[in-house]
């Protein structure tokens, strides 16, 4: 049986988002196919239902805009904010997170497949479920998020750390662990827990954890 340590070293900390100090405001058209998008401050814009293809977002901040059930594709936020936005039901390919931040956003219901969250803090956010499958997750923090039901079978992660986060019911299955921390996360249920090997866990979710490392390995207990 794979070992899974219960204290580990520290994970690298993301990267902050460098972000101008003076943004000018967004119209409800700059979201779109080979846009090139900075220094723009979005505040409630509506882009639902759309198909976004090679969009790029630089130094840009995104408060309480709606993204629901939009296709992007090949697309790239980086040195970004986004607060209290709606992802839910987005399918996003080979989509880029760069040092961003996302605080408070829903993400219920969202593909994201082969792309990248580099330097990444998720904060406060909702993903029952999401699905990440394949991506690569680096130098990334999800803190007080509720992810119970997410997929991120196929999913490399480095420096990787979840913090007071609801995770029963995730799938890990055929994931690449490089490094990576769960602090008192609740760990009920995890699928594909023989893929954590070098994983480190803090606090109660470790015997959780243990609970579906031996479900795995077909033990019972009576």
């Amino acid at each position: 049986m794979p070992q899974i340590a219960r204290q580990g070293g520290k994970i690298k900390a993301p990267e902050r988002p460098r972000i101008p100090s003076v943004l000018r405001p967004a119209g409800e058209s700059e979201l779109e196919d080979d846009a090139i998008l900075k220094g723009l401050s979005f505040d409630g814009q509506t882009f639902v239902g759309r198909e976004v293809e090679a969009a790029e977002a630089e130094g840009c901040k995104f408060a309480n805009v709606r993204f629901t059930g939009t296709n992007l594709r090949q697309t790239q936020f980086s040195d970004s904010e986004l607060v209290t936005c709606d992802f839910s039901q987005v399918t996003a390919a080979d989509v880029s997170l760069l040092r961003s931040t996302v605080t408070g956003s829903r993400l219920t219901g969202s593909s994201w497949k082969s792309g990248t969250f580099r330097d990444v803090t998720f904060s406060g956010c909702v993903a029952t479920p999401g699905m990440f499958r394949h991506m690569k997750i680096y130098a990334t923090v999800f803190e007080d998020c509720r992810l119970s039901g997410a997929d991120f079978q196929f999913t490399e992660f480095h420096n990787v750390k979840f913090i007071n986060c609801d995770m029963t019911g995730v799938q890990f299955g055929n994931a690449k662990v490089g490094s990576m921390r769960f602090e008192n996360c609740t760990l009920l249920d995890v699928g594909g827990a023989a893929y954590l090997k070098g994983t480190t866990v803090a606090g109660p979710g470790s015997m959780e954890l243990a609970l579906s490392l031996a479900r795995e390995a077909g033990l019972a207990f009576e």
